[in-house]
């Protein structure tokens, strides 16, 4: 099996549990966070639906600048409702899904880079970026996420298996 098939396995997986979570965001909870130092609902909310895009661009370039040298640093979009942020999560996801359904095993072992103000942040192999900075970083943002919907006593969608809120076996 190629590299790229046995990643779309899991990549599937986790987009639809991610999406799944994004459906849940209130649009009157999007300025909530738990703590001051805190991300709210609406940046990590945004933060989640950004992932495909990310995954993209890992494949379409070898490096990303998050700060270049001379030009403004990059901005999220601005969002004010989960509809628009389901829908940046759906135009990037089948472009992600794409992009990695096409790649070698020879793309997925080329390095790419993300810096900041010219310098490296870190460079891994581009299964290692999908893997541990896209799909792992994702899963951890999305249970951050699930924990701001139960402090708000809303329901969370199943994801390994079912939740509290959807029963169980």
């Amino acid at each position: 099996m190629a590299l790229n098939e046995a990643l779309l396995l899991e990549f599937d997986r986790e987009m639809a549990n991610t999406r799944k979570i994004l459906e849940r965001v209130p649009d009157d909870k999007l300025g909530w966070k738990p703590h001051e130092k805190s991300m709210t609902v609406r940046q990590l909310a945004l933060h989640l639906a950004l992932f495909p895009n990310w995954a993209t661009e890992t494949f379409e370039k070898e490096s990303i600048d998050i700060a270049p040298p001379g030009a403004a640093p990059y901005q999220p979009p601005v969002v004010n409702s989960r509809k628009e942020i389901l829908d940046i999560f759906d135009r990037d996801l089948p472009k992600a899904r794409a992009a990695l359904a096409k790649a070698s095993d020879a793309d997925l072992s080329k390095m790419w880079t993300l810096l900041r103000e010219g310098k490296t942040i870190f460079s891994l192999p581009r299964t290692g970026v999908l893997r541990g900075m896209v799909m792992n970083h994702m899963i951890h943002h999305r249970a951050q996420l699930g924990v701001y919907l139960r402090l708000n006593n809303l329901p969370l969608p199943a994801t390994y298996g079912p939740s509290a809120d959807e029963g169980i076996f």
